[in-house]
């Protein structure tokens, strides 16, 4: 005997059962989803070439007796590791967030109401709402399924989707077996609901799964070598060429012209620490980690690192209508039946019986238990006007249902209504498909349509509505096979998100196109586009259109058509590839099993993460987690600030290591006294890794990011342009502080003094160019008064440890400085910031007499 089971009598666990076999059993992920630990980042840190040419200069202190020396890089390495290990602890907890967002979400009943949680909190005796497109979080047991169709190919790679059917009380009792087989009650973690839909009753979890057992592992976020990382790793490579070369060079020349082969190789690895760019893959990692981190906070998960660099390049965002552009929240606001209109107003008002009529069997033909937001109106509308529920048939007995399918947008609920009809089919859709199940002639239906037209024009989202009855014993396959009678036509009205209209200008102000695509009626579509500003709303193009014109009249037709309607998904994929194919980059919104070609087809995915399937999310690059059309332009705004600031950071990048560099080889060139030490340039690897990783991260996004247009993808990140302005701030400071240098030594100086002076020179200088490259667009004054907290930490400390170095006798000698006075301070304060502020000043007033 079969076991039936009623959804609206199924309660599940309660919070609590579920925490506690949680707590007793572990969450339900795969041990391969182990995060990094801690002994990993230290070891992995502790590999940075900086470090152990630290290491390397320390030992050759200690060969020739300076332990003092030895000990200070010593402190200095235990110090670069401490910032460096923070910072990648920083990063790990980041992407161990967007991990854990990441992982395919579960709806599941508990406590009697249906929940969306992540997949890993899923646990044995959940029961699972199993729609088309959701990736099955755990292996379970059917317990009711309608037209239900998995793919099982990830366990079985069987590219056929299996059947399944409802459970018996036996099958309740077995074990599941192997994937793979049609009718089988048993639903396996990993796979893919293809078609219809179900209840599952959660029987294993983890790496008790039949994928756990096989050792396959799902959903982490992709790390790909993009166009920027792969940019950088040459940039680095050519460095170290070059650095290596020079670095032999010196210790040569060193060694020839002094004969102190010793102190030559320690003037070798000063160069060495000074060209070395270790900064560029840290600053590439911390960027696109936190910059992935920060946009998870405005709702917006990045699946794939390169769509950060992507995101500021956009020119076309094409994104749909429902949920997105308006709230998702339909009311329903008009009704047409018996050739008569009714304006629904928001409280209790009588209606006519040819509109009970229409409410009746609009209601017959919607889930009983629902969970969409249109039929979930439709439920409340029915049992708010139709009095005293007369006509809601709660004793009627639901015995088939026919779904929607691509080539009939309509869908039918057979009842067994216990009178003399014996079976009372009642069906709505699309209303093109209700006219086709009514089999109404050409007159008719173009009598209706004009009715549909006009509803459509207000902007109204139309479901026509269905009829009919049958007395046999066996029900026919398809919904054609009955004879339906038209009823009337429901509309609803979705309201428009407040923050549209102002995010469209936005979009409009960046260069960026705004393309609705929609399944509704032109008219709708139109209505909702005068409303949020879309330009060229009196033009359009519909699916059926796209589906007979050749791809090079939509590509032309596309350059100045803004809005699609009646579009299916597989038509999306039509669309992104016509405005590719004018050389625009496309960013395209989807929820739907068939909307992941054209998620994979753009250049930016964005899949709906509310109402979107777990397909379309591992489809897509970015997922929006609330739904709304302003989460994208924020991704697009805070992806144009990541670009920003990481152009910055690079720049400052060249900047600084040209000064350091340059004193490096400048005294062994023209055999002078020594400059910087391997101690020295540590001290300033303490300001430069932060200020570069942190201080350019944190710094607010520039005031014109949405007043230009989009980046090229072509451009590189370090064109002629960026790389000529690092140069000349390089060749200013060296300069500055040369100037400093020979000044001290012929004006009498000794040899320590100079060193004094031109070392803190250098940090002047340093700290002058952190600020002057952190906007270009306001003042200096105004840039050290911005929010960038990151900032005035890293000037305040570097401050204080020159201050430190300078005034504390043991440092000063650990240091081999002497004491600075004040006409010593004035000096390297004015030379230090005249030497960045003159080019921050010249370029002003260029800007300005342009």
């Amino acid at each position: 005997m079969e076991t039936t089971f009623d959804p609206e009598n199924i309660t599940g666990l309660s919070q609590e059962e579920a925490s506690e076999i949680l707590k007793k059993e572990g969450y339900n992920e795969l041990p391969s989803q182990k995060k990094q630990s801690l002994f990993s980042i230290l070891l992995g840190v502790l590999k940075e070439p900086m470090l152990l040419l630290l290491l390397v200069a320390g030992t050759i202190y200690l060969f020739l007796g300076e332990v003092k020396d030895a000990l200070i890089l010593l402190v200095f390495v235990f110090v670069v590791v401490g910032i460096t290990f923070n910072q990648e602890r920083k990063t790990e907890r980041a992407l161990e967030a967007l991990k854990n967002l990441s992982s395919p979400r579960a709806l599941v009943i508990r406590g009697g109401e249906q929940k969306r949680i992540p997949g890993r909190e899923v646990v044995k005796g959940d029961i699972l709402v199993l729609r088309e497109g959701d990736r099955i979080p755990a292996d379970g047991v059917m317990l009711s399924c309608t037209n239900l169709l998995v793919d099982e190919s990830l366990l079985t790679g069987e590219s056929l989707a299996v059947r399944k059917c409802e459970s018996t009380g036996l099958s309740l009792s077995l074990q599941p077996g192997q994937p793979g087989g049609d009718d089988l009650p048993f639903v396996y973690s990993g796979t893919l609901v293809i078609q219809g839909q179900g209840l599952a009753q959660v029987s294993s979890t983890g790496i008790h799964t039949e994928m756990g057992k096989i050792g396959k592992a799902l959903g982490t976020i992709a790390e790909e070598d993009s166009l920027l990382k792969k940019e950088t790793a040459a940039i680095i490579k050519n460095f170290a060429v070059f650095g290596g070369i020079l670095c032999i060079l010196v210790v040569v020349v060193y060694g020839l012209t002094r004969g102190d082969w010793l102190h030559g190789l320690l003037a070798g690895l000063s160069l060495s620490m000074a060209l070395l760019p270790e900064e560029f893959s840290v600053v590439l990692l911390v960027f696109l980690s936190m910059g992935a981190w920060r946009l998870s906070k405005r709702d917006v998960l990045v699946r794939r690192m390169p769509a950060i660099e992507t995101l500021g390049s956009s020119t076309v965002l094409c994104v749909d209508k429902t949920g997105t552009l308006t709230q998702n929240r339909m009311n329903l606001s008009s009704l047409y039946a018996g050739n008569e209109y009714c304006e629904i107003g928001h409280d209790r008002c009588l209606l006519d019986a040819n509109f009970h009529e229409l409410l009746e069997f609009g209601y017959l033909a919607s889930q009983q238990d629902p969970f969409d937001p249109l039929e979930k109106e439709i439920k409340k509308s029915t049992e708010k006007f139709l009095p005293d529920h007369e006509d809601i048939h709660r004793e009627w007995k639901l015995v088939r249902e026919y779904p929607l399918s691509k080539n009939l947008l309509a869908l039918s609920n057979v009842w067994e209504s216990h009178d003399s009809r014996k079976y009372v089919i009642a069906a709505k859709g699309a209303p093109e498909a209700i006219f086709e199940l009514c089999h109404l002639n050409e007159a008719e239906k173009e009598k209706l349509m004009s009715h549909v037209q006009e509803m459509a024009n207000k902007g109204l989202r139309l479901l026509g509505v269905a009829k009919a009855s049958f007395h046999d014993d066996t029900l026919p396959e398809i919904q054609h096979d009955f004879k339906f009678e038209f009823v009337g036509l429901l509309g609803f009205v979705d309201p428009v998100r407040p923050s549209v209209a102002q995010s469209v200008k936005e979009c409009y102000t960046a260069g960026i196109r705004v393309i609705m695509i929609t399944g509704d009626y032109p008219g709708t579509a139109q209505h909702i586009a005068r409303q949020i500003g879309l330009k060229n709303s009196d033009q359009y193009i519909t699916g059926p259109e796209i589906a007979s014109m050749p791809k090079e009249e939509l590509a032309e037709k596309i350059k100045t058509t803004n809005i699609f309607a009646r579009v299916v998904p597989e038509q999306k994929l039509a669309i992104v590839n016509a405005l590719k194919l004018n050389g625009e980059v496309v960013a395209m919104t989807g929820d739907g099993v068939n909307d992941a070609p054209a998620l994979k087809s753009a250049h930016i995915g964005i899949a709906m993460g509310e109402r979107g399937t777990d397909v379309a999310r591992e489809s897509a690059s970015i997922v929006l987690l609330n739904d709304d059309f302003f989460s994208i332009v924020a991704a697009v705004r805070l992806g144009r600030r990541i670009f920003d600031n990481l152009k910055k950071a690079i720049g400052y990048i060249f900047s600084v290591h040209m000064p350091i560099a340059g004193l490096a080889v400048f005294p062994i060139l023209f055999q002078l006294p020594l400059v910087l030490l391997p101690a020295h340039i540590a001290f300033l690897e303490l300001i430069i890794d932060p200020a570069c990783s942190t201080v350019f991260e944190a710094e607010p996004e520039e005031k014109n990011i949405m007043n230009r247009p989009p980046r090229n993808l072509q451009d590189r990140m370090f064109g002629r342009k960026n790389l000529a302005l690092s140069l000349v701030q390089g060749i200013s400071m060296l300069a500055g502080v040369i100037v400093v240098f020979l000044y001290a030594l012929y004006t009498g100086k000794g040899e320590v003094d100079a060193r004094t002076l031109t070392f803190a020179t250098l940090v002047i200088s340093n700290l002058t160019l952190i600020v002057a490259n952190l906007s270009w667009s306001q003042s200096l004054v105004k840039t050290l008064c911005s929010e960038n907290k990151a900032m005035r930490y890293v000037l305040a400390g570097a401050l204080s440890g020159l201050l430190l170095v300078l005034y504390v006798p043991a440092l000063r000698s650990l240091f081999r400085f002497s004491l600075l006075h004040g006409s010593d301070l004035l000096i390297v304060f004015v030379v230090g910031t005249l030497s960045i502020v003159w080019l921050r000043l010249l370029k002003s007033q260029i800007r300005n007499n342009i």
